[in-house]
């Protein structure tokens, strides 16, 4: 079996080991999932934009925020 070896910033693996173990996966399975999903497909699994989701803007976030602040001041 071959083994491959990648280069991945310290925070991003943190953040993809907790989400993978929710998932009942680890590292090496999902990105298995994600080489296979890829040679099925012919091509990436999934869109690649620039664009951002815009749940995700600072304004968004902030009206989150402050939503979630409303119930605990009354």
């Amino acid at each position: 079996m071959a083994q491959l070896s990648i280069r991945m910033d310290d925070a991003l693996k943190a953040r993809a080991d907790v989400l993978f173990n929710d998932l009942g996966l680890n590292m090496s399975t999902a990105v298995n999932m994600f080489v296979k999903q890829a040679v099925r497909q012919g091509g990436i699994p999934f869109e690649i934009t620039t664009k951002t989701d815009p749940f995700y803007s600072a304004a968004n976030q902030a009206r989150v925020i402050e939503g979630t602040k409303q119930p605990e001041n009354g």
